[in-house]
């Protein structure tokens, strides 16, 4: 029983979350950590990046996988299945809505011109997300000395460059940001054992 306010609390959370979810991932991925670290407490912040870490090496949505291991570890698998449910119903419904009333007025110029206005308040969201979820990482890499934070920082500007010159699939750069920092991790440790 003392779990059913805990699952209340729970759905009622990722039902606001799907509701407010307009103009994509950033914006729902910055409402999951405004809710869950900022307003809930279930998380702190190193939680919520290694979690996000966590679902960027698995095939699948980034953000029901996020949602589900937030979910899993406010509550269990009911906390998983609850938090899913709660974020995919307001998205659901509201598209079945906005889909038919957008088939008529698509072509009005006010629609037009706030469709035009969403796409950079997206990006901006997403900048702003971008850096608060960039600072955990790199405080425990400083924490950790200044080679490893040189190994963070290497793979936060190599990792895009890759994408961008190179063209390689984003799997294959996830992992081998994660196979790089892991090396040098062990190389620096083992570096330091032999001082």
């Amino acid at each position: 029983m003392a779990q059913l306010p805990r699952l209340r609390d729970l759905f009622r959370a990722w039902v606001g979350i799907g509701l407010q979810s307009f103009g994509g991932g950033a914006t729902t991925l910055y409402l999951m950590r405004r809710v869950t670290v900022e307003e809930q407490h279930w998380l702190n912040d190193e939680e919520f990046a290694l979690y996000w870490g966590i679902v960027q090496i698995a095939p699948g949505i980034n953000l029901l996988g996020q949602t589900v291991l937030i979910g899993w570890r406010v509550a269990g698998v009911l906390g998983a299945i609850v938090a899913l449910i709660g974020l995919l119903l307001p998205s659901i419904a509201i598209t079945i809505l906005i889909t038919a009333a957008y088939a008529t007025i698509r072509t009005q110029p006010l629609v037009v011109a706030a469709l035009h206005g969403i796409i950079p308040a997206t990006v901006g969201v997403g900048v702003i997300l971008a850096i608060q979820m960039l600072n955990p990482p790199l405080v425990a890499s400083s924490r950790e000395g200044w080679g490893q934070l040189g190994v963070s920082v290497a793979v936060l500007v190599g990792a895009p460059l890759l994408l961008v010159l190179l063209n390689l699939p984003a799997i294959m750069v996830l992992w081998g940001a994660g196979i790089c920092c892991a090396v040098g991790f062990w190389l620096l440790n083992r570096r330091g054992g032999a001082q």
